[in-house]
């Protein structure tokens, strides 16, 4: 058994985790198997994301203060958070794809940047593209026009000297 000093920085620790994440999803994780939940955590981490079961007076404690006090405060049967400062996106995608191979693990509700959410929201942010989609898709229309304005450019030249070939090829030019 832990000793109340070892307790104590455990606390610390969960909360200065907390208090650095941007997004903290709770799930359910009843009935999950020993290598569910390895497979889960090693799914989590690899969208740079942690994953913690912990005790409901404990998560509540070492919420306070922080964004997620609201999603924390009265938690009831058994939870686990699922929290990251990266991408949001990317942990709820991961998070629901596992949920769906392993109805054992369940959303129960979610904070992303602040504002708490529920099992919709959640389902709604796993839609989204990730933010290297966006990026992508942001630099394509900038990039378009630019495109289009060498093509363009590159069809008059292409142009003129296909005239200037049919009218030597048709001898139009006197000299």
């Amino acid at each position: 058994m832990k000793k109340k000093s070892e307790k104590k920085l455990d606390l610390d620790a969960l909360r200065a985790e907390l208090d650095q994440a941007e997004t903290v999803f709770l799930a359910g994780y009843e009935k999950m198997t020993v290598s569910q939940d390895y497979q889960l955590r090693k799914t989590v981490r690899g969208v740079g994301g942690s994953y913690k079961v912990v005790k409901n007076t404990i998560a509540a404690k070492a919420s306070d203060g922080t964004k997620s006090a609201e999603l924390l405060a009265d938690l009831k049967g058994m939870c686990s958070i699922a929290y990251t400062s990266g991408d949001p996106v990317a942990l709820a995608k991961a998070l629901t794809v596992y949920a769906k191979e392993n109805p054992a693990f369940t959303f129960k509700a979610g904070m992303v940047e602040g504002r708490v959410v529920d099992v919709t929201g959640i389902n709604a942010l796993a839609t989204l593209p990730s933010k290297e989609e966006i990026f992508a898709k942001l630099l394509w229309v900038i990039n378009a026009p630019a495109q289009q304005l060498v093509t363009a450019m590159n069809g008059v030249g292409r142009n003129l000297a296909v005239v200037v070939d049919q009218g030597v090829k048709e001898n139009k030019f006197q000299a």
